[in-house]
């Protein structure tokens, strides 16, 4: 028992040397395998092979394992705040003239879209430090690594600074709500101004799409200025036209009131954000003044307000027109003929001829 536990404890290495036999087989920190390697077939080439082809490669997987594991762990924990953060700030945005809930698509989005964009620069954070981590666990040494890797962001900032650059107002875009999938806006650039409806909105490029249906793809880094038509609320403006005669106080009190009754309906009740206001005299030319009347809409309820309310705006001038013209037209006398007044002559190279015989015949007195 003594004996073998010697030999066990106590060999002669390959190298003519007697010496602990474990530790000279498998290191100074044997590995579990080689340990059982060793415990088996006391034979230290067997343990050799053991740490060189399994204990390592499977320490290294395990590694690997490990680092990808805290890596997605990480990840779910970064996208569960991230979510948290970003409906938080969505509910925070709410304000008292949103209470028509048509700004709750228009959060939806943005929130989102907030969120894609975090979501993907913590992931591509998150799994850049484990990929070095992994790169240093395979022995390749990360200095020269790195420093290739600044120089080639250098060199690709340099040849593609359009590109970085439209990521960047991308980003901005996003984050400071410029506008969103739905509003109708003016974007400014350097070879002219495009208006349309926003249909899509990506880090690099905006989609519109103009009255005409034409789609123009606009780059974010060469949009100058945009106007948002949509953004928090709109005004339908309506200038009707008011004849000379027609007087301004009795128009503005039929328009308030056309108006008015309008945004009391229930069809367009929730598209109202405020009661509709007559501004009055905005313009006058040689034939026509001009009255504007302006409600605050809701925003994608704007042009169809503005139809709507400038043909009943029309309507309702045109009648209390056709009203007063009514009314003057039957307070006003018939002059009558006066009696004295005889009737025009006929002159004689316009009278029948043989009328004129007959009468002129009728007119001499006989001869006696």
């Amino acid at each position: 028992m003594t004996a073998s536990l010697l030999a066990r404890e106590s060999v002669v290495t390959p190298s003519g040397q007697t010496g602990n036999s474990l530790t000279a087989a498998c290191g100074k920190t044997p590995g579990i395998a080689c340990r059982l390697v060793w415990d088996l077939s006391h034979n230290s080439h067997a343990a050799d092979i053991t740490t060189v082809y399994l204990a390592g490669p499977i320490r290294l997987a395990l590694r690997i394992a490990l680092v990808l594991i805290i890596a997605f762990l990480v990840r779910g924990a970064a996208g569960r705040l991230i979510n948290k953060l970003t409906a938080r700030t969505a509910a925070s945005e709410d304000r008292p003239d949103r209470a028509h809930g048509v700004f709750r698509e228009r959060r939806s989005q943005r929130t989102a879209a907030i969120a894609l964009l975090l979501g993907n620069a913590a992931s591509v954070t998150i799994f850049a430090i484990a990929g070095l981590i992994i790169i240093g666990d395979l022995g390749l040494n990360l200095a020269p690594v790195l420093a290739s890797a600044g120089v080639l962001g250098i060199a690709i900032g340099f040849g593609a600074q359009y590109i970085v650059q439209d990521f960047l107002a991308g980003i901005f875009i996003l984050l400071e709500d410029q506008y969103g999938i739905g509003d109708v806006i003016d974007v400014g650039t350097a070879s002219g101004t495009v208006s349309g409806t926003v249909e899509a909105v990506s880090l690099r490029v905006t989609r519109l799409r103009d009255v005409n249906g034409i789609a123009w793809i606009v780059r974010n880094g060469i949009i100058s200025q945009a106007g948002n038509e949509t953004h928090g609320w709109a005004r339908a403006v309506v200038d009707v036209p008011l004849p000379y005669g027609v007087p301004v106080a009795t128009a503005k009190a039929v328009l308030a009131r056309t108006a008015e009754k309008m945004a009391r309906e229930p069809r367009w009740r929730k598209d109202f954000l405020d009661k509709p206001e007559v501004l009055g005299v905005e313009t006058v030319d040689q034939n026509t003044i001009f009255i504007r009347v302006v409600a605050r809409t809701a925003p994608l309820a704007k042009p169809a307000i503005t139809r709507e309310l400038t043909e009943r705006l029309m309507d309702a001038l045109g009648a209390e027109q056709e009203e007063a013209m009514a009314v003057l037209a039957t307070s006003i006398p018939r002059q009558p003929r006066p009696a004295g007044r005889a009737r025009p002559s006929v002159p004689a190279e316009d009278s029948d001829p043989a009328q004129s015989d007959v009468g002129t015949a009728g007119s001499q007195a006989p001869e006696p």
